[in-house]
């Protein structure tokens, strides 16, 4: 399963890319491998606000991509994307903008590391392709990752147990961490009711 980010001041946008993309049928004929056979779900999050979203990216809930509008109220998507790297560099990051803004195309290359610029309007089957081929990025990174880890660890650079960290890490991004207060004493997030 795929889970997938989507951020945009307008609703409306929201909601014509979750019905693109939370279809199965967007994703017939998707080589994932080992990741599921036929049509993968998807699990789709949505947020009109940026701030919102880098929370919820925050709470350690691993996105594997993340689209982002360009132009937004509260923060740009140059900057949001920049953020969101800080917290999860290996989410593959796309821009979406109804601006041909060459400043701000190479800004977002530059400074947020974009995997790609799609234009609005969009064509529906491109970005599904473009979706696609972003995933298998994210998993190819995370695979090399895992291999290169491997190899750290025959060659002795890292123990068994720092190898296992890493993998339960890139599961389940925050488990490895403990956050302590000034006395030693474990953090733990607040339930909200």
């Amino acid at each position: 399963m795929a889970r997938i980010m989507l951020v945009d001041d307008e609703e409306n946008i929201l909601r014509a890319l979750r019905r693109v993309l939370g279809t199965p049928e967007a994703w017939c004929g998707n080589p994932f491998g080992d990741r599921g056979e036929g049509a993968p779900r998807n699990a789709l999050e949505i947020f009109t606000s940026p701030l919102v979203a880098l929370a919820r990216a925050s709470e350690g809930v691993p996105f594997d991509v993340v689209i982002s509008d360009y132009r937004m109220p509260e923060m740009d998507g140059v900057a949001f994307l920049k953020t969101l790297r800080e917290i999860q560099p290996e989410t593959v990051r796309i821009i979406l903008s109804g601006y041909a803004d060459m400043e701000g195309l190479i800004s977002a290359i530059n400074e947020a590391n974009i995997h790609r610029f799609i234009c609005k309007p969009w064509d529906d089957h491109a970005l599904c392709a473009d979706v696609r081929q972003a995933l298998q990025l994210h998993y190819l990174q995370i695979d090399n990752q895992r291999l290169a880890d491997e190899v750290r660890h025959q060659q002795g650079i890292i123990s068994r147990h720092e190898l296992e960290l890493r993998r339960l890490e890139a599961e389940t991004p925050g488990i490895t961490k403990v956050r302590r207060t000034p006395d030693g004493g474990i953090l733990l997030d607040e339930d909200v009711d």
